[in-house]
């Protein structure tokens, strides 16, 4: 029998949604910190889309002092590099996996599905969207890293070779470093993924114009239907 699905919240933008973004928040946070995000973002010329908004389970994490706290895997160092948790990464990118499921269960289509995230939940989006094994809509990652880039050359699913990845990155995060999405920005090219790289004067945070950013590639890769 399947797992449960994720605890999550939804909004929708029209009455009837043909596309649908998951949006995957970041360490310690919950789903509801972007509760306010589809109200700013200009949806003009883009199809009725449902958002979702997964919550995390609660779990130790090294790097917070063993606490528990809402989280998509452990974090072990503080430069997200060295140990990383395989098997918390592993549990997390099933139930994304699952959510995207559930979304075609409801009749939207995998080239009609965004899987975005900021920060860890960044991280998981690239780990889990460029393994996917049919082809997405678009990818979008802020504030991210890579997980396990060693495994990805080999683990990348032909499928979303060439999904449109936006990638957004404050040039004065102290959380995670910009080098370290830049790392991420230049693996994914050197692989042949086609990578909108987006830098903006802030630090761990979405910012206005980011969202402006965010909007326009919503714009591009769901589009309006004919």
């Amino acid at each position: 029998m399947p797992s449960p699905l994720l605890p999550r919240f939804e909004m929708e933008s029209g009455p009837a949604p043909t596309a649908a973004v998951i949006l995957l928040h970041g360490l310690g946070a919950s789903g509801h910190d972007f509760a306010g995000l589809v109200e700013t973002l200009d949806l003009g010329g883009c199809q009725d889309m449902r958002f979702v908004f997964p919550h995390a389970p609660v779990m130790p994490v090294t790097v917070n002092g063993g606490h528990s706290m809402p989280a998509w895997y452990d974090i072990r160092s503080l430069d997200l590099q060295g140990e990383q948790d395989v098997a918390g990464i592993q549990r997390s990118e099933l139930a994304v996996l699952a959510l995207i499921a559930h979304e075609v269960q409801r009749g939207i289509a995998p080239e009609h599905i965004v899987l975005a995230g900021f920060s860890q939940g960044a991280a998981l989006t690239l780990h889990t969207a460029l393994r996917h094994p049919f082809k997405l809509a678009g990818i979008m990652a802020l504030s991210g890293y890579l997980l396990l880039p060693e495994r990805l050359g080999r683990e990348r699913a032909p499928a979303n070779a060439h999904t449109p990845i936006f990638m957004a990155h404050g040039v004065d995060d102290s959380v995670v470093l910009p080098r370290r999405g830049e790392e991420a920005r230049d693996a994914l090219r050197a692989l042949g993924h086609p990578v909108q790289w987006h830098s903006y004067p802030a630090e761990h945070n979405v910012t206005a114009d980011e969202v402006q950013d965010m909007a326009a590639f919503l714009r591009q890769v769901l589009p309006a239907l004919q």
